[in-house]
């Protein structure tokens, strides 16, 4: 009999042991998850200013005869821009240029040089990409033998800001100028153009 109550009490107490011991492995507490270091997402906001560099293909009608006004071009240009949320981007420019193209029209000289724009600008951003289209005012001015005028119209065009670092960034650009029409001395002068351009802008 007390064999017995031995073997049994020895039994339900390896039991338990064991139970305890599998809820005491079951209860650990989990491993703390490994914390993950995140990027900061690159902004766009702010103002910036830079030199541009490129190419005109100019369209030039004088007194009814029409000439192409190809050539190079240099200027530099200053914006700001504001981050709207949801990779999208919102911003105005202007910029000061000089064209190199002048072109002989019926006997008489004739050239575009000086030329600016002022305009509003939309962008998608993709971390160090801004892709973005803009449009607004042009003007530009055009010099003959007697005379010269300036011509006041509209732009559009597109292009991608990509940024080198934090403070620097590239641009490629294309754009249609419409400069409208003018008197030069008094020659009716008509005038359009597409460029591109390459730059290099640093952000402040």
């Amino acid at each position: 009999m007390m064999k017995s109550i031995l073997l049994g009490s020895a039994a339900a107490l390896a039991i338990s042991t064991s139970a305890f011991a599998a809820d005491a492995i079951y209860e650990a507490p989990a491993e703390p998850p490994i914390a993950v270091e995140t990027v900061p997402q690159f902004s766009w906001a702010g103002g910036y200013a830079g030199i541009l560099t490129g190419y005109g293909w100019g369209d030039g009608e004088v007194a009814g005869f029409d000439e192409s006004f190809d050539g190079a071009r240099f200027g530099g240009f200053a914006g700001y821009n504001w981050d709207l949320g949801n990779q999208l981007v919102v911003g105005v420019e202007g910029d000061l240029n000089y064209d190199w193209n002048e072109e002989t029209i019926a006997g008489a000289d004739y050239e575009t040089g000086l030329n600016w724009s002022a305009r509003a600008r939309v962008g998608y951003a993709m971390d160090r990409a801004l892709l973005f289209a803009a449009g607004g005012y042009t003007g530009t001015n055009v010099e003959g033998p007697l005379g010269d005028d300036t011509l006041h119209g509209w732009t559009i065009g597109g292009g991608v800001d990509y940024a080198l670092t934090d403070r620097m960034f590239t641009r490629v650009e294309y754009r249609y100028n419409d400069f409208g029409n003018g008197n030069v001395g008094g020659t009716d002068v008509d005038f359009s153009q597409h460029t591109v351009n390459v730059g290099l802008a640093v952000k402040f």
